[in-house]
This record gives structure tokens, sequence and C-alpha cells, in this order.
């Protein structure tokens, strides 16, 4: 059995998992200062660090199973949280006007975050069975049903963010699919039309404000603008080295809200400085080269659209909480990967990492 574990983790792609690893520790370490403010007890840091370990666990199961199994494994994956988007919306308990998440003996599992890897693999299959034939408007229209089914249900709850990272995904790997510029446009016009209607039938008010504050984020400082002001006053505290782990401001005074998941990154900057958050970058992008160099080593389609959809995920989480908490994209609630609190998010992040190294081992 010890010779089976050594011999499954040295196929493994090492400078990706030290790269995960580091990433976490500072979320944990981020997490744990937020904790410091909340009083004696902590709340966020023994959750995110069960999480953590369940997360390594994942890792290593979903590194050890070959990548034909996700392969045939996909279509029954998609279906499967099909069921849980459409069932949540119906026993599903509410956070934050959210109705995303199932309340399991003391633990949340979100189906949307499930959907990411779903979608991934799904998508994947199916570029792999067109044979490269992306030139066929039915090709597109196919893709579009498949996300679509699951942005229409994770509107519904309503959670905004998870559905816009579920569209990158999609539109990402049709730009690296090739497929014709003029389906690409149209997409795009219908993309606009989409969000018209999302505005006048599918926001709520608090996603509304978020927007408008995001175009004139002086029109409600103390509201629905108090939030990335503070988040941009903790940034700019920082300064190169930091206030110190636990001694800044801007989160220990509670000045700003969702200091351990949507502005995170804010909580970092001002408490370990630029020097930090450069250190953030290099490490994501390390992780993003890392997952995309893999793909050289495939044989398949399916493999190559899998981890091309690991990697636009990442990218797109980190652009946009980053740009969400300097200000430069509004604030739609999605995670820093590895670094934001939340179990279901981050156990799925280490498990799609198991995936990428599954594929790997498999293709070495």
């Amino acid at each position: 059995m010890i010779e089976k574990f050594f011999r499954l983790i040295r196929g493994y792609d090492w400078t990706l998992v030290i790269v995960v690893l580091l990433l976490s520790s500072i979320g944990l370490a981020a997490i744990y200062s937020v904790d410091l403010s909340k009083g004696d007890t902590l709340i966020y840091f023994p959750v995110q660090t069960i999480a953590f370990i369940i997360g390594l666990v994942a890792l290593i199961v979903a590194a050890s199973v070959h990548s034909v199994f996700y392969q045939s494994f996909s279509r029954i994956a998609y279906v499967g949280v099909l069921l849980l988007l459409v069932g949540v919306l119906f026993f599903g308990a509410t956070i934050r006007g959210t109705t995303g998440w199932f309340r399991i003996f003391g633990f949340s599992l979100q189906p949307a975050e499930l959907a990411k890897v779903s979608l991934i693999l799904f998508l994947a299959w199916i570029f792999y069975r067109h044979g490269r034939q992306y030139h066929k408007w039915q090709f597109v229209l196919s893709t579009i049903v498949i996300v679509g089914i699951y942005v229409g249900l994770i509107l519904l709850q309503p959670d905004l963010g998870s559905a816009l990272i579920l569209l990158s995904i999609w539109f990402g790997l049709l730009l690296f699919s090739n497929t014709k510029k003029r389906y690409i446009a149209f997409l795009l016009l219908l993309g606009v039309g989409a969000f018209l209607i999302g505005w006048f039938f599918l926001f709520q008010p608090y996603q509304k404000a978020r927007l408008v504050t995001f175009l004139d984020p002086a029109s409600d400082p103390l509201g629905a603008g108090y939030n990335v002001s503070q988040s941009v006053i903790a940034i700019g505290a920082g300064n190169m080295f930091g206030r110190g782990l636990g001694f800044g401001s801007q989160s220990q005074l509670h000045f700003l809200p969702e200091a351990q998941t949507d502005f995170i990154f804010a909580v970092i900057a001002e408490e370990l400085g630029l020097v930090a958050v450069l250190g953030v970058f290099l490490l994501y992008s390390l992780l993003i080269w890392r997952i995309i160099l893999l793909t050289r080593r495939c044989r398949d389609d399916f493999s190559v659209f899998v981890l091309l959809g690991i990697a636009i995920l990442f990218f797109t989480q980190v652009v946009v909480n980053v740009g969400a908490a300097t200000g430069v994209l509004p604030v739609t609630g999605v995670t820093l990967p590895f670094l934001s609190y939340g179990g279901s998010s981050l156990v799925i992040n280490f498990f799609l990492i198991g995936i990428a190294l599954s594929i790997a081992r498999s293709h070495a």
C-alpha cells in the first residue's frame, strides 16, 4: 500500500502541487487574521482547515484515477449536477439573498461549484466528439444549450458571479477551438441581449446596485459603494511590506465587510503589503502556466480542453475577484481560488488540480 502511494505521488507535477499549497497557506493565514477580529472564538479558520484537509484527499483521489474515467463520467456528472441545481432551488438554504447551498450535517454544499467541474468535463467531451468540426453551427448551438441550462438555473438562485464564470469557461473554450469569427460576433450580441433581459427580469436590486456603483463609485459611498471604497483604502494602506498579520485596521476593525471571502485580496494587501501581492500574482501565473504547459503532453482533444477549461476557470476567477477588490470590475461574489473562505470552493479547486495531475500522469 505504501509503495503504491509513493508510486502515485512520484508522477505528480510537483511544481503545480507546491504552488497550490503555498496559495492555500496564504489563504489560511489571511482567514486566521480575519478570525482574530471576531473575538476569542475562531469561526472561519477551523472550517477552512477542515476543507483544506478534505481538499488534499480530493486531490489525491482525483489524481489516482485515469483520465479516461473523466471522459466516460462527464455525461453522468452533467446530469447529476443538473438535478442538484434544480433541487437547491426548492430545498436549499438561503445565504445573503442567494438560495444556492445544501446544509448537510453542519456543512454546506454549493452545487454551483460542482457545476464548474461538470461543465468543463462535459464541454471537453463535446469538443472531443465533434472531431474538430468546430465550423458547424450545430456544434456552437449544442454548446449554447449545454451552458445555457446551467446558467439559467444558477441565475434563478440568483448567483450572478457563478453564472459569469460558467459563461467565461464556455466562451474561452470556443475561442481556443477556432470557432468561426462570425459565430463569436453573434454570440457577443446574444450576450448583450441576455444581459438586458437579466437586468429587467432576473437581477436582484442589490446586484443592480453593484453594477451602478461600479460605473459611478461616488453615487452611494456609504451604501452599495462602501465595500469597494473600504477595499481600495485597505489595499493602499498596505504599502510595501504591510501592517502585519492581524494588524490591518480595515479588516480588524470591521470596516471591510466580507473580508474573508470577496475581499480577502484586500486583507492580504493591507496586512502583508505589495511584496505579498506580487508573490500571490507570481503563484497564480505559475499555476495557470503549468496547467497550460501540461497540454503539450496530451494525445487527445478531451484532455487538452479539460486542462484549458481549468486554466480559464482559475484565470477568470482571479481577474474578477481582484478586479472587484480594486474597483476595476463590479463586485459579483466570485471567490479568489485557494485564498477565499469557502469549503465547497476550496475542495473543488483541489479536485480540479487532481484532475490536471491525473491527465498529466495518464499522458506521461
